[in-house]
């Protein structure tokens, strides 16, 4: 609004109906002034969110290419075979995977990679990347590239209703827990995997990193 001199004030004020009008035009200028400052502040936040977020999927696709640079040497080490990411937690990272879950009192020290489901016909129902036990729990730990999705959430979930239903050997008499790796983990994908009982885990490019659950979180026994 264009500035207006003292006397012009003291002018509009002699009439009720002017001053009615320039308090509305006074009250929309400050309005217009506040949507204005209130714009610029949405746009700033978009900025750092969107800043932020290319920060954290630059970090991410470093993080992807160092492993793929690990799936190729491990690949060349054992004479140039198709190695996958799978490959590469099973033949580096497994061993140390129980060790991670020490803090919740679980000892789980045996480790078996690919573990077969099979229906009462013998027919292939499902596979466990890697089933983490001891003498009382198993540990159902799938393992995926991108886990970004509610979707691959759900997967899991079925994988172990199928290994209720179908216990392995390893399994029977147990109790069943479940976990997720993956080489990259969403905030959403994370929250809604701890909301469902799983421990989430993520890959650095050196080692296998478990997520701190929330304080409430309590593991889904299956």
């Amino acid at each position: 609004m264009a500035e207006i001199t003292a006397a012009q004030i003291a002018e509009i004020e002699k009439y009720p109906a002017l001053k009615v009008t320039w308090d509305i035009l006074q009250e929309v200028g400050r309005r217009q002034a506040e949507t204005a400052a209130q714009f610029e502040k949405d746009r700033q936040k978009q900025a750092e969110a969107a800043a932020q977020f290319e920060e954290r999927w630059q970090k991410q696709e470093e993080r992807l290419a160092r492993l793929d640079k690990l799936v190729e040497r491990l690949g060349a080490n054992v004479g140039g075979l198709n190695c996958s990411l799978g490959d590469l937690v099973e033949t580096l990272f497994a061993p140390c995977l129980g060790e991670k879950f020490v803090a919740y009192n679980y000892d789980l020290k045996r480790i078996f990679h690919r573990v077969n489901l099979y229906d009462e016909n013998i027919k292939q129902r499902g596979e466990i990347d890697i089933l983490l036990s001891d003498t009382t729990v198993c540990m159902a730990v799938e393992v995926k590239r991108w886990l970004e999705k509610k979707e691959h959430v759900d997967e899991h979930i079925k994988r172990m209703e199928l290994i209720r239903t179908y216990p392995p050997a390893e399994v029977k008499g147990k109790t069943l827990l479940g976990a997720i790796v993956g080489a990259v983990v969403t905030p959403e994908a994370r929250e809604y995997a701890e909301q469902s009982g799983f421990f989430v885990l993520e890959l650095t490019g050196e080692d296998v990193r478990l997520l701190p659950p929330p304080k409430d979180f309590k593991p889904r026994e299956w």
